[in-house]
């Protein structure tokens, strides 16, 4: 299974149509992977809070249509990464959509832990409540978002649910790029798991923004990692290696804690 992560550069100059068409060309440009990432709130930015309430949009809005069209014209099943999105009571979420190789959307997650210690989208936003698994035919996908990726229990009850593999759309700031990669790595190992964790370039309302997306496999072996600036990572993925490494070393299996049922998104 071969995926793209391309790593977007979002400059505040540009506008969100134009960054729009720029990402739905990568995407094309990606004919002949199975999956490709793009990272979080990559639209409008995901510090430039400001802008929130003018960008909102519906899961099936501007982003969703151009990035459907791209889908399928690239035949590829496409994590759009997340758009800020305004649901019908007026509730703001940060909602993740996951796009068929027709341009069907085939899954939606609203992120469960919002970043800001009561400031910024942890404030303007709602907060998510139902844990999201997609099958691929190749695998099946656990979503989550960012800031998710420091709460282990969220991935363990996503892997409860059948995940083989996460995929993290994130705008994670450089000045913590250390814990970024700690993290991706850590979430791997402990559920062994393939982690496909895409983030952003540039700089997001004044905060210079990571870069360094990265995929790492069930053993916590990194596969392959992007520089700072805009680029796209695109890895193989063996498939049967999530089912070999916990056959091999059966740690999930000897779990004594944590064994509630899982909730399904």
């Amino acid at each position: 299974m071969r995926a793209s992560l391309i790593q977007i550069a979002v400059d505040p100059d540009e506008s969100v149509d134009s960054r729009r068409r720029r990402a739905a060309s990568l995407v094309r440009e990606q004919h002949g992977a199975d999956l490709v990432v793009l990272p979080e709130l990559w639209p409008v930015g995901a510090f430039a809070y400001q802008s929130f309430e003018d960008e909102a949009e519906s899961p099936a809005g501007p982003t969703y249509e151009a990035m459907a069209k791209a889908a399928s014209d690239a035949g590829v099943w496409l994590h759009a990464g997340s758009v800020v999105e305004r649901d019908p009571d007026g509730t703001l979420y940060n909602t993740s959509l996951v796009l068929s190789p027709t341009g069907e959307l085939a899954a939606t997650y609203r992120k469960i832990h919002r970043f800001g210690f009561d400031q910024g989208e942890a404030v303007m936003m709602g907060a998510g409540e139902s844990l999201v698994t997609l099958a691929l035919p190749e695998l099946t996908l656990g979503l989550a978002t960012c800031y998710d990726l420091r709460f282990p229990e969220l991935f363990r009850g996503l892997v409860d649910a059948g995940a083989q593999a996460f995929v993290v759309p994130a705008g994670w700031p450089a000045r913590r790029r250390e814990h970024w990669t700690l993290l991706a790595r850590a979430r791997a190992v402990e559920n062994q798991a393939y982690v496909l964790a895409c983030g952003t370039a540039g700089t997001h309302a004044g905060v210079e923004q990571a870069g360094h997306s990265i995929v790492v496999d069930p053993w916590g072996e990194v596969l392959a990692e992007a520089g700072p600036g805009e680029e796209v990572l695109s890895v193989e993925l063996d498939v049967t290696k999530v089912l070999t490494t916990r056959e091999q070393f059966p740690v999930l299996k000897d779990r004594m804690l944590g064994l509630a049922a899982p909730r399904r998104g």
